[in-house]
């Protein structure tokens, strides 16, 4: 079945009845985890709202004032999933959420499996690079080419032939032919689903392409407003990945860029065109912070231990210190004899613990600091280290060590 959607791909409002209205489940995200939803799969005599398929996602809309959540096809229906029922024999008003619907448009005009509408097609008339699959992301798109690789000239080349044909206003005409009718057979196709019913469809970029589709079209390339390529990437199987916007993408990313140029401009005191360099001279200043800062905390170290020996019975804990911060401090005051037990972090939540001295001990009492810091460890030999949740707990694991140390010195 030719849907309303793919004869008018700019209708934005519709009128139709409820066929049928069955239980169904829908399987989806919600806020970033796997969830179930309960609803109803619903059948409208014809939609606007197109069903997933062709490789162009599926419309988003409203049946009457309930939100339409997802659309497929099942053979020549539409099932609309929504989660209040509707009533069999029923007019319903079908609205489009256009913006989404208008980025499909967009995108989809400008390819489709095997690669033979704008980008797919000139791609293959200039460099007969074939189009193996592609991707309509969220923000940017993808076509796998056959190539190992693409040269930044060719990428460029290919932009401006794209965009010239824009620019030419080239018509986007569909038509739709009976089943069995031989001149359908002149048009490329991967080949019809299965459970095709109804006409043929197919989608003609005058003078560059022919394709089977059954998605949602420009009727005029300049629909598409522009094209960027926004350079390659090394694709699967000696494939090439040619990454690109289209339409209002293109504008909502310049928007996003610019915004974010202006950012940088009142972080670094610089204009634009010396963004780079301003990074380049903050990522030396802190490399050379950083080693500095290593510096100062082995000195540190050193004179941790020190005070160690002469009458600390724990180091004390250090907020900015780290693994190898308590390494040192344990090398310089040796594990042979003495049980020591250090600590560096937040003084109240998360932070790493070490547990260093005699093998036997360590083995002993490393995993009951871990428990009792609610964090986990490892150990070997004559250390024991990790992370610890409830830093907050140290006097408790002082008071614990202690009192074992007090108690091998009794037995000793």
């Amino acid at each position: 079945m030719v849907f309303q959607c793919q004869r008018d791909s700019w209708a934005r409002q519709f009128t139709t009845q409820v066929v049928s209205c069955c239980p169904a489940e829908l399987q989806t995200e919600v806020s970033g985890k796997k969830a179930t939803l309960q609803g109803f799969h619903v059948i409208l005599e014809d939609t606007i709202l197109f069903p997933e398929g062709g490789g162009q996602p599926d419309d988003r809309g409203f049946i009457s004032d309930i939100p339409v959540l997802r659309v497929t096809r099942q053979g020549p229906d539409a099932l609309h999933f929504v989660q209040k029922p509707l009533e069999p024999g029923s007019e319903v008003q079908l609205t489009v959420d256009w913006d989404r619907r208008f980025d499909h448009m967009q995108h989809e005009t400008q390819l489709f499996i095997p690669g033979q509408h704008l980008i797919t097609a000139i791609a293959d008339q200039m460099f007969g690079f074939k189009t193996t699959s592609w991707e309509l992301g969220r923000q940017r798109s993808t076509i796998e080419l056959d190539t190992p690789t693409m040269t930044a000239e060719q990428v460029v080349a290919l932009e401006q032939s794209v965009n010239k044909k824009i620019q030419e206003r080239i018509p986007v005409v569909v038509t739709e032919f009976s089943a069995g009718d031989p001149e359908a057979e002149t048009v490329r196709s991967r080949g019809l689903p299965d459970d095709h019913t109804g006409p043929i469809r197919t989608i003609n970029i005058e003078g560059i392409d022919a394709n089977m589709c059954c998605g949602t079209h420009v009727s005029n390339l300049s629909d598409l407003q522009v094209i960027k390529l926004l350079g390659t990437e090394k694709g699967k199987k000696n494939k090439t990945n040619l990454i690109f916007l289209a339409g209002n993408r293109v504008l909502k990313t310049l928007e996003r860029c610019h915004g974010t140029e202006k950012a940088l401009t009142s972080l670094l005191k610089c204009g634009a065109e010396e963004h780079v360099e301003a990074v380049k001279r903050l990522q030396n200043s802190m490399k050379l912070l950083h080693k500095n800062n290593l510096s100062l905390l082995r000195d540190l170290a050193v004179m941790t231990a020190q005070s160690f020996k002469s009458n600390q019975p724990f180091p004390p804990h250090r907020k900015d210190g780290d693994s190898e911060f308590m390494n040192i401090i344990a090398n310089e005051i040796g594990t042979e004899e003495t049980l020591m037990f250090l600590s560096t972090g937040d003084e109240k939540a998360a932070g790493l613990f070490l547990l260093a001295g005699p093998s036997a001990m360590v083995e002993t009492m490393g995993p009951r600091v871990a428990e009792l810091l609610e964090g986990k460890g490892a150990g070997k030999r004559d250390r024991y280290q990790g992370k610890a949740t409830r830093m907050s707990k140290r006097a408790e694991v002082q008071a614990l060590l202690r009192e074992f140390t007090s108690h091998q010195s009794t037995e000793e």
